[in-house]
Formats: structure tokens, sequence, C-alpha cells
């Protein structure tokens, strides 16, 4: 049936009114931190450079019709908050639209709202402490008690759990993670062990992957909100490595009742370390798709120019909504789903 159609809409319309009350908590939370709420192009040079996340390519035009350049709908505002960061904007949040292609199941939609917010002089401890207040915000305002997925649930107003992706492999799959970085052999032998299926061409990232996706990622956030931070420091991605255990990089994941939430970071200044990993990153997906993203070396530029030191993290809009609602797929929260 269409979503469009009155019998259809008219259930789905209580959700869709909290949700703008979830929306309207977020913003209340960040405007009363003194954050600028700020809008950037979701057209873009480049789209986003991690390896596994696909964009939507389009092309613009001249006034004649012939075409002037390839341009991509983001897969995240990142870059272009980053540049109001050097240009001197302090902490901005932002909630858009964004965009991934081959996107698409009960939790994800390949066009959905984001929201990411910035902090500067800030690292992901502060990151970590918003996301706290943050959710204990919208469930007071929306009143409601608890955070739902499927049939886990998740009190914001309890004692969140904080662990590291090295003491969460230990404590539930007691796979000693850090000490077998790289280590392909063994990492196919403890997921044998726990019962986790490996394929003679998996690398370590892939059955890292698989063990998280069946072993732990279901037991976090339960019966309170999960923080999962510093991971293996090749999975930087935007995060700067940790000073004091070059291992690992200062990068967290926010689980609620099961459900990956946020992603964020202690952001990486250094120009030239990034465009390095933008490089291996776009080798890695050639390797893999045939196909690599251009660089938006304006945005090295930016980060020659001198980005602050600061913190940011994205979030899934439509999957607090979700959980605040205890909705179980996300076209039933959007107001026009994607068809």
């Amino acid at each position: 049936m269409n979503w469009w159609q009155p019998e259809t809409f008219q259930k789905r319309l209580p959700l869709l009114v909290q949700r703008q009350a979830v929306i309207r908590a977020v913003r209340a939370y960040f405007d009363g931190q003194g954050f600028h709420e700020v809008e950037t192009p979701a057209l873009q040079i480049s789209s986003g450079l991690e390896p596994h996340i696909m964009a939507f390519k389009t092309v613009l035009e001249n006034h004649d019709g012939s075409p002037r350049s390839e341009m991509y709908l983001h897969t995240s505002p990142e870059f272009a908050m980053k540049k109001l960061l050097t240009a001197g904007a302090g902490n901005i949040y932002q909630i858009c639209p964004t965009y991934r292609n081959r996107e698409r199941s009960r939790t994800h939609s390949p066009e959905f709202a984001m929201m990411e917010w910035y902090r500067t002089g800030a690292n992901y401890w502060h990151i970590m402490d918003d996301c706290v207040q943050l959710l204990r915000g919208v469930a007071a305002a929306c009143k409601i008690g608890e955070y739902r997925h499927q049939d886990r649930r998740s009190n914001p107003f309890g004692v969140w759990q904080v662990i590291s992706v090295d003491e969460a492999f230990q404590q539930y799959c007691k796979i000693p993670l850090l000490e077998i970085v790289d280590d392909v052999a063994a990492m196919h032998g403890h997921a044998k062990r726990i019962g986790v299926r490996t394929d003679a061409g998996d690398g370590w990232d892939d059955i890292f992957f698989r063990i998280m996706g069946e072993r732990i990622e279901p037991l976090l956030g339960c019966p309170a909100p999960t923080l999962l931070y510093d991971y293996p420091a090749h999975m930087a991605a935007l995060s700067r490595v940790k000073a004091d255990d070059p291992r690992v990089a200062e990068r967290v994941e926010l689980y609620v009742a099961g459900l990956e939430l946020a992603n964020g970071f202690s952001e990486l200044t250094d120009a030239r370390q990034q465009l390095s990993r933008f490089e291996a990153d776009m080798d890695l997906k050639e390797q893999i798709y045939g196909f690599r993203y251009p660089i938006d070396m304006d945005f090295i530029a930016a980060l020659e120019h001198g980005l602050p030191e600061c913190s940011g993290i994205a979030m899934g809009i439509d999957r607090l909504v979700m959980l605040a609602m205890g909705a179980e797929d996300i076209n039933e929260i959007i107001w026009a789903p994607v068809v």
C-alpha cells in the first residue's frame, strides 16, 4: 500500500508528530549549549571517503546543457562543517538530509536525516558527555522512560556502559584483540572457536566486523546505552591516534538497545596524515569495487590552514526517533519515505 494513502498515513501520523518532538528536544539541547545551527550544501566535490559507503553521483551542467563537473550528494556533512570550523564558526551542529546509495533495510534508508555536531577545544570524552545529556534530555522532553528496539530496552537515566573495543572483545568473546591486530590466522581461529563463520578470503577487518555484528553489538546498549571507544588505529577514519597508546584511535560509537546510533572522533587535524588516509581508503575502494571517489583538496587546504582542536560526532536522527518510539521500520517515522 502506498504511504500517501490516507488510511496508511493516518496510522503513522502519531509517530510523525513524536518525530518533531524529538527534533525539538535535540535543538533545545544544542541551543542551550550555545551552539550555532548551520546549513551546508548537500552537493559536494567529494561525497565522503569511507571505502564501503556508496554515494549518489550527478553532473553539474553549464547554461547550454553541456557537462561542467561531476558532483556527489554528501554521505555526511562533515567536510563542509569542518571548513566552517576552520573559518572560526565555533561550536556548531546541523540536522540535514543525507544520502547513501545501496542502503535499504528496516534501519537504513538511502535518504535519511543526520545530525552532526562539533565542539572546539574538546576531545571525544566531551562528545561522550554530550551523548549522555542529549539522550536523557530527549527522553525527558518526550516523556519516555526508556528507548526500545525489538525486544531490547535501554534506560538513558541508568548507569551507562563505557567500554573500549579491546575490553568488549575480551569480555564478550575472550579475544585479546590488540594482541592480534593484523594477525588474520589468529582472527580466523578465534572466530571458529566462538562459532562465527569465516571464508578463506576474509581479511582481518572482515572477521572483526562479523564478530562485532554477531557476538558483541546485539549485547550493547542494554540495560543502558553503551559508549564503545578506542578502535584499532587502522580503523581511525577521521580520528586522531591516541597519544599514550598508538595502537588505538580516539573513536567512539554509541549503541542503544543493540542498535548503533552514532559515530564520533577526536578529530584528526594533520592535513598530510589525512590526505594519506584518504588515498589509502580510495585505493582500497578501487581494489574492492573497481572505482574511487575524488578527494576534496579544498578540505585538505582547510586542514593545512588550521582546523582547531575539536571533536565531532554524527548521529542518525531517524534511528533516534525509532528508538524513542519503539518503531521497527525506519519508513514508519519518515514523513515521505523513499519508495
